[in-house]
Formats: C-alpha cells, sequence, structure tokens
C-alpha cells in the first residue's frame, strides 16, 4: 500500500529544520537494513526525539513505525497523522495488544522504534532499560538496531520551555551495528549488553557535539557529571 503520509510529513520536518538552521551531524546510517524487519532503540531526552530517529532511517530509504503513548493517537491533531503514518498505540492498561501490534509490524519487515528508558530522561544520562525491547526482537526474529541522539534536549524537553526558533543548534546522531538477538539469550542479559552499547553511542554523540555551554545559564542542557547543571540522575528521578 502506499504511503501517502508518512513521506510529506518527513518533507515538511525536513524545511522546518532548514528554516530553524539545525545542523546535523549523523554517523553510522549505514548500519540501518534497507530491507526486512528491526527494532530501532534509542535513548530519550527529547519531545522530537521520534522525528530525529526516523531522519537515521532514511538514507536507507526506511519508514520507522514508532511505539507511543495512546494519548497521542487520541489528539484530534496528531492522532490521524500518527495513524496515517502506522505508528503504534501503546495503552498501559493494555500492553499485550501493543506489543502483539509491534510483533506483527516487525515480522511484516517493517522497523518498529522503541524508547525503552520509557520517559524522557531529565538528567540527559541514560536511565534503566525496560526489557520489553530485547524480547519483542527475539520473539520477532530481527535485530536490534542502537541509536544515540545528543542536542534534541536543548529544542524541546520535559521541565523546559520549548525552543523551537532560528536556533542553530547541532543534532548528533550516531547509529550502531545491528546486535543480534539471539532467541535462547536471558532477555535481561540480552537488555544489559543493548544498554551498554546506546551507551557507547551516547558517550560519542556527546563526545562529538561541537559546541559547549555560553555560561552557567545554558548549562541546563549539560548533565551534571559533564560540568553542567542538569539534575544528577537521582535528582531526576525524584522529579519524575
Amino acid at each position: 500500500m502506499a504511503e501517502l503520509v508518512y513521506p510529506p510529513v518527513i518533507g515538511i520536518a525536513r524545511t522546518m529544520f532548514r528554516v530553524q538552521g539545525l545542523r546535523f551531524d549523523m554517523a553510522g546510517t549505514e548500519h540501518v537494513p534497507h530491507r526486512g524487519g528491526a527494532l530501532l532503540v534509542s535513548n530519550h531526552i527529547s519531545y522530537l526525539d521520534f522525528v530525529f530517529c526516523g531522519l537515521a532511517a532514511r538514507p536507507a530509504k526506511r519508514l520507522v513505525r514508532f511505539m507511543a503513548k495512546e494519548s497521542v493517537f487520541r489528539h484530534k491533531v496528531s492522532g490521524p497523522l500518527m495513524r496515517a503514518m502506522k505508528h503504534i498505540p501503546v495503552d498501559r492498561s493494555r500492553g499485550v495488544a501493543a506489543y502483539e501490534h509491534a510483533l506483527r509490524a516487525l515480522r511484516a519487515g517493517e522497523i518498529v522504534g522503541v524508547f525503552p528508558e520509557a520517559t524522557i530522561s531529565r538528567s540527559f544520562t541514560l536511565k534503566a532499560f525496560k526489557t520489553g525491547a530485547a524480547r519483542l526482537a527475539q520473539d520477532a526474529g530481527v535485530p536490534l538496531l542502537p541509536m544515540a541522539l545528543w542536542g534534541t534536549q536543548r529544542m524541546w524537553t520535559k521541565g523546559h520551555p520549548r525552543r523551537l526558533g532560528r536556533h542553530h543548534f547541532p543534532i548528533t546522531m550516531r547509529v550502531g551495528e545491528p546486535l543480534a538477538a539471539e532467541p535462547h539469550e536471558d532477555a535481561e542479559s540480552l537488555t544489559d549488553r543493548l544498554r551498554g552499547r546506546v551507551q557507547e553511542l551516547l558517550d560519542a554523540a556527546a563526545r562529538a557535539y561541537p559546541v559547549r555551554p555560553s555560561g552557567p545559564d545554558d548549562s541546563w542542557w549539560l548533565p551534571a557529571h559533564l560540568g553542567g547543571t542538569a539534575p544528577t540522575p537521582e535528582q531526576a528521578e525524584a522529579l519524575a
């Protein structure tokens, strides 16, 4: 079936990014498979992360079906778009339905996108991963595709105002080699390996980021362990 909505939405997003003067540093996109199912797994630091994860799959000419909160699908504006782009609603009271929906998509050869931290990290460090991504990849017989984003938190994140004007923000994206989801491996062990790989990519993305805070008032987006004023993971947990 022809994709009548998703490609134009991507085109609009790219136009908006050009207007905003965003600067992209993308590496590892050759690891995105050109065909077949895969589970794309990323850190989560911004409300816009799904957009940038989707862009990383475009060099391979792939579209990513993201698992997202069911409430987004009920919104009068975003709802019709999310359904038309074949994203996957997640109702936590009916988690099995979302899991089976994602499983069908993966087995049909789609790339499905997930954020296994479940919520945005206020500390901008990597939180604990839920094991659902590992189990989903194992059940579907598809690889895990680790990814990390950096800089998106400066645009729109939890607890801070949106900054969607022409700020020329750099956005760094790193995609890693696919990780085989062997069916015999314990899901917790696989989750640990996956999280470790995303952590490596996140560290690399942060190191490659071309700017530092301009002063104390601009250090909120930098994690505490890197000298910024973002909450520590413990402080962030108390804010959640």
